[in-house]
């Protein structure tokens, strides 16, 4: 048998625990049914979004000069005859001719054109000619072991490239392609020391300091059945200034294989990004890039055919952390000695 005042308090209770659940079941109910409809949420995402463009811009630059550099001799030995090489090259797809002539017995003219198209995390550079010329000062009067100096330019007046721009929203994900064209240029001027270790041997270490800039086109997103966020991005000039510390080798195996290896690790410095977007939902967004490195490295197997002709195996590309991450370049090429 239970008093009378036990049970009042039990009633209570049970009471209390009822109204908690109905409650509960309320809130629930309000939370999947709005007044009206629901506001879609992802503006956080596609400002994020945007930070991503930034990324792909700055992967851009510096592969539109590992490119470059292809063209300023960057598989080759630091002291050799005039020649001139063409070459076709995939991973990003390239063709194209450059040389070296040498004007004096301490000066040498570098200099390449090219027609390419590359993509990486996100973006695609889909028509891109990009030119390439330098000076180079050999101390060849110091003997084997000695001094020598680059000053150059890496040009890309036009490129057509589409940008992917993607984001989450809580009616699903979205993906947009924004199409405009850019145009890349950079500086350098470098400072090495050449060994001839022996007649079969050259060895090099050196630094590099360059300067890249790349003008982007003003764009918007282009019209989507489902684009909540969309935005508008303005014309603008990314920039960062390079530090380059490498070296390489190159070797004669016997009388018809020689082989080149080089490398060297890479920090940015200053670096900017041109971008100013308009997104719905954000408003103003502009992101920063921090101070990136990573390592660039390259190699090439030269078969020699016949007296002055060359046949050529290459290989370029980056490692390291995004947004310059891992990539790889090879071609083939023939180049002609004289």
């Amino acid at each position: 048998m239970v008093c009378a005042p036990l049970a009042v308090a039990v009633a209570v209770l049970l009471g209390l625990v009822s109204a908690t659940a109905a409650s509960a079941q309320k809130i629930s109910v309000s939370a999947q049914n709005c007044d009206g409809p629901c506001p879609v949420t992802g503006a956080d995402s596609s400002g994020a979004s945007i930070g991503d463009l930034a990324k792909q811009r700055f992967n851009q630059a510096i592969t539109n000069r590992v490119l470059g550099t292809v063209l300023l001799g960057v598989n080759e030995q630091v002291n050799c005859n005039d020649c001139v090489s063409a070459f076709g090259s995939a991973g990003s797809f390239s063709a194209g001719v450059h040389g070296r002539k040498n004007l004096t017995a301490n000066l040498s003219l570098l200099a390449g054109i090219a027609y390419t198209q590359y993509s990486e995390g996100g973006y695609h550079v889909t028509s891109a000619p990009i030119g390439a010329f330098a000076l180079r000062y050999d101390f060849t009067d110091w003997g084997s072991s000695r001094p020598f100096f680059d000053i150059g330019t890496i040009l890309s007046p036009y490129q057509k490239v589409r940008y992917t721009r993607s984001y989450v929203t809580s009616l699903g994900a979205v993906s947009l392609d924004g199409r405009t064209t850019s145009e890349d240029y950079g500086v350098y001027g470098r400072a090495g020391w050449i060994s001839r270790l022996s007649p079969r041997d050259e060895a090099a270490a050196s630094v590099e300091v360059w300067q890249l800039w790349q003008r982007v086109k003003g764009y918007a997103d282009p019209a989507a059945a489902f684009n909540p966020f969309d935005a508008s991005i303005a014309g603008g000039t990314d920039r960062t200034t390079l530090v380059k510390v490498g070296g390489q080798w190159t070797h004669l195996f016997g009388s018809n294989v020689e082989a080149n290896i080089n490398g060297g690790f890479v920090q940015s410095f200053a670096t900017h990004s041109g971008i100013v977007a308009t997104v719905t939902g954000d408003g103003t967004v502009v992101p920063t890039i921090g101070n990136q490195s990573w390592f660039e490295y390259g190699g090439r197997l030269g078969f020699r055919i016949t007296k002055g002709w060359v046949a050529d195996l290459f290989v370029n590309g980056t490692a390291g952390p995004q947004p310059v991450g891992n990539t790889i370049h090879g071609g083939v090429g023939l180049r002609i000695s004289y």
